[in-house]
């Protein structure tokens, strides 16, 4: 989710790569669940989430929309978000003893927190947010913390998926055409989230060809979703 603040007024100033040492070890929450209540709309789902989540579930993503997940709109575009619950506004992840019931599959911005990306000149790096976590006291490793296996290719999927919504979202904020922001959009969450994924595949393999039709789609090229449903009418690359 993109924040037009000042890096100075929410960060510590610091630019963090995956092997330096930052301030976020919190001694396991020591009972704290703070971050993963009253989170509105603002824990968003990527690809990647989407993957873990089912296989932590066993649910299709349309079943997590039922009660774990759901639907917002985000610089134009429709994507998902972790649901908060109705009665306590916590994370429907979260069990009865305040813990995370989803750990080894939660999803990327609750593995980050309270890191954040910054990204420039095709690349990323990392920045610790002041004011988010008064329990972030001890050094940890970056690596260790965020917790993701196989991290260039990790990487290099993070940096294609914000390229991808970069490209998504000037074409659903700068075309005067109803239809096709709404086709393009629709395009988006089908592929990479309606979509199931095969869990006996690589995610990232699986990822990348998803991202190979969805950007030929933008380019004008017709093509068909899994399944055979044609993702937006003829073509969604044509801008008006």
């Amino acid at each position: 989710m993109k924040r037009w603040v000042s890096m100075d007024e929410i960060s510590d100033g610091r630019r963090y790569g995956i092997n330096d040492m930052v301030r976020v070890g919190c001694q396991d929450c020591a009972g704290c669940a703070r971050c993963c209540h009253d989170m509105v709309k603002t824990i968003l789902l990527y690809p990647l989430d989407a993957y873990r989540l089912a296989e932590a579930t066993g649910k299709r993503f349309e079943e997590l929309l039922e009660r774990e997940a759901e639907l917002g709109v985000v610089n134009g575009m429709v994507l998902p978000n972790l649901k908060m619950t109705e009665e306590g506004g916590c994370c429907a992840f979260l069990d009865e003893r305040e813990r995370c019931s989803i750990h080894p599959f939660r999803p990327d911005l609750c593995r980050l927190f309270p890191l954040g990306r910054y990204y420039e000149n095709g690349d990323f790096f990392y920045f610790l947010q002041v004011g988010q976590c008064d329990r972030a006291r001890t050094k940890v490793k970056v690596g260790k913390w965020i917790d993701t296996p196989d991290y260039p290719r990790n990487k290099a999927y993070v940096l294609r998926w914000h390229d991808l919504l970069e490209r998504v979202e000037e074409i659903v904020n700068t075309c005067g055409e109803d239809t096709l922001r709404r086709n393009v959009s629709l395009a988006l969450l089908k592929t990479f989230y309606l979509a199931p994924y095969d869990r006996n595949r690589d995610f990232y393999e699986q990822f990348d060809e998803r991202a190979d039709r969805m950007e030929a789609a933008l380019r004008g090229e017709i093509w068909e979703e899994p399944g055979g449903l044609r993702a937006a009418g003829d073509t969604i690359g044509k801008e008006a």
